[in-house]
């Protein structure tokens, strides 16, 4: 199988390129960029050839695309592979409208091309233990949920609203929705979001506190933050709370790691665990190998931007935002 990236602008690009190397029959042939010292920068550090339009890229031979741009170029990368014929694997948010996530999802469906969303923590051991602990019913019903993902200004592009749609709230706020959803099999009906800008001096939003109400009636708190300063040990978590009649669990998919100290750096996180952009990338590989629905696919992106969109709103109209 052959996969190609369009853009490199999310740096989540390098470690789904990784993945795919470690791969069996799957190859990375070609990167293309419209920031020609970015794309080419990569392509030489991926040993493939650079392609200065993606149109060209998408011309050639490739079964699949990775898509890691800008958000907002999300939809016409998106679009342009289903109209060539190339299955998608899209870096979250997968848009940044309420209308562009409907329009990438049906012309993928019309195309015949699979539209998986990137959302690797479902993947981690620990997340994946955490769903079956829940549908086992070892917490019993759920009543609410408690979550996090707290990590430092991303800067560049990403506090640009043009290109990124939004700040921390769009960037934070889609996986732990994404994890929320999926655990319960549910729907959030409606949002209530705090939104402001405290943590740096770019004008964009930086911090967000969402109170959610889910459709089984689950109420749900999540920090969705830039807090995490240049000095802290890892760029960021993702931690849950879920708290049943029965039990609860507590949930943290960044404690694989070493404390690691020196004069240098002072204190810093190693990873020594599992790795959820790998798993993620097989997933995808396997579901165009096997021509099935992929098992995140774009109405899930679509559902956890909604609620990024209604923090928004909230946060606009200072009021409750009813999503259904």
């Amino acid at each position: 199988m052959k996969i190609g990236i369009i853009s490199v602008a999310h740096m989540h690009a390098y470690s789904y390129a990784n993945a795919v190397a470690k791969l069996d029959g799957v190859q990375l042939v070609g990167v293309a960029d419209e920031d020609e010292g970015r794309g080419k920068a990569a392509a030489e550090t991926f040993g493939v050839p650079f392609f200065a339009d993606y149109h060209e890229l998408l011309a050639t031979d490739i079964d699949a695309v990775i898509v890691t741009s800008e958000n907002a170029k999300h939809q016409e990368h998106t679009l342009a592979a289903a109209k060539a014929g190339k299955h998608i694997l899209c870096e979250k948010p997968l848009a940044t409208t309420a209308e562009a996530a409907p329009e990438m999802i049906d012309f993928c469906r019309e195309q015949g091309v699979i539209l998986q969303t990137a959302f690797p923590v479902r993947f981690h051991p620990a997340v994946v233990r955490a769903k079956q602990l829940v549908e086992q019913g070892k917490v019993g019903r759920v009543m609410a949920i408690r979550g996090t993902n707290r990590g430092q200004n991303p800067g560049g592009w990403f506090v640009d609203p043009e290109k990124s749609g939004g700040g921390a709230v769009i960037d934070h706020t889609v996986h732990v929705v994404d994890l929320m959803r999926w655990f319960m099999n549910a729907e959030v009906r409606e949002v209530y979001a705090e939104i402001d800008s405290k943590f740096s001096d770019t004008p964009i939003d930086d911090c967000g506190i969402l109170t959610m109400e889910f459709e089984n009636g689950v109420f749900a708190t999540l920090d969705c933050s830039w807090s995490r300063n240049k000095s802290f040990p890892t760029w960021g978590d993702v931690t849950m709370e879920i708290i049943g009649t029965e039990g609860t669990i507590s949930l943290d998919a960044f404690s694989q790691k070493l404390d690691v100290y020196s004069n240098e750096k002072g204190l810093k996180w190693v990873n020594w665990g599992d790795d959820m952009d790998s798993q993620l990338v097989k997933d995808f590989v396997t579901s165009v190998r096997e021509k099935k629905a992929p098992s995140i696919t774009g109405e899930d992106g679509l559902r956890a931007v909604e609620v990024a969109l209604a923090a928004y709103r909230s946060a606009e109209q200072k009021q409750p935002v009813v999503l259904r």
